[in-house]
């Protein structure tokens, strides 16, 4: 059965008012599209769950969309601040105040384990000598019944909606990745609800043809938008580059709440889809084109 929808009726369907919300991708397919429509449909409320919020999240934080942040690192990689979640923490912006719950990149992977388990926490050795428990009353501490080692333990993440970007899906949802990954699987299987968002829609003989790249089954998945584009300014490994002057200029956007609000208004709020988007971006497509590097077949037969 198909569970191909628009990007529209997949964000309106299951990410309601003060879900607990996952965009996940590690540089990698990360999909901006879907923030976007959560920004143009005004969600209120979200708990929103990442390892690296880096400028997805600070355009969600901007919009005014965001009761709480639950990560492990926050900046625009490779460049400085996300100047919108700074001056929201800050309170020296117009930016609405947001709570913040602090872990480790691996403290945020073993929640998602736990939760993608069906286990109430995880237990890792993580934080020792670190202050973060402190940050942190989340964080606690179980001794091993086996050793007497005082070890950490985090509560397993269940969030109410995953959203992923993968390069290809079919129509029942079963979604294929490839090039660098992050914690996609584990949250996508830790979720209520899974929204896949594609840069292709394929038939199921062409997954089939090579299922070890299937990394998100159908039978997690609630529905799949097709959304050409849908990961830029990130990257999707043989489709299209990571832009990053768009990671440059966005410093400059950010680092006052007018120019930022401008952004928005022009390319959130004043289109209607990523297809919109792509027009108010001419040659975006062309600048980053990629030069094929196809890999070696494998031979599945029996």
């Amino acid at each position: 059965m198909s569970k191909v929808l628009s990007m529209r009726e997949a964000v309106s369907r299951f990410v309601p008012d003060g879900a607990t919300v996952v965009i996940e991708g590690f540089t990698h397919l990360i999909c901006f599209a879907a923030a976007h429509e959560i920004i143009r449909q005004k969600k209120k409320d979200l708990t929103v769950c990442r390892l690296t919020p880096d400028l997805i999240y600070d355009q969600l934080i901007a919009a005014g969309v965001v009761k709480k942040l639950v990560f492990s690192w926050a900046g625009n990689p490779g460049v400085g601040s996300l100047h919108s979640f700074r001056r929201a923490l800050e309170g020296k912006g117009p930016e609405k105040p947001f709570e913040i719950e602090e872990y480790s990149h691996f403290g945020m992977v073993a929640r998602f384990q736990a939760g993608a388990s069906g286990l109430p926490f995880a237990v890792l050795r993580n934080y020792a000598g670190t202050d973060l428990p402190k940050a942190n009353p989340r964080i606690k501490t179980i001794v091993c019944p086996y050793t007497g080692e005082t070890l950490s333990t985090v509560p397993a993440l269940n969030p109410d909606v995953t959203i992923i970007h993968a390069q290809r899906a079919d129509a029942e949802g079963n979604a294929q990745v490839w090039g660098l990954l992050g914690v996609q699987k584990e949250a996508a299987f830790a979720s209520q609800s899974v929204i896949v968002v594609v840069e292709e829609l394929v038939d199921e003989k062409t997954i089939r043809s090579d299922p070890n790249r299937t990394l998100i089954p159908s039978l997690i998945v609630s529905a799949v938008v097709v959304e050409p584009f849908g990961a830029h300014p990130s990257y999707a490994q043989g489709y299209y580059d990571r832009d990053n002057d768009f990671y440059i200029a966005w410093d400059e956007i950010a680092k006052d709440a007018g120019s930022l609000k401008k952004y928005l208004d022009e390319f959130v709020y004043g289109v209607e889809d990523r297809a919109g988007y792509m027009k108010r971006n001419p040659g975006l497509a062309e600048r980053l084109a990629i030069t094929d590097q196809v890999c070696a077949g494998v031979n599945y037969g029996f």
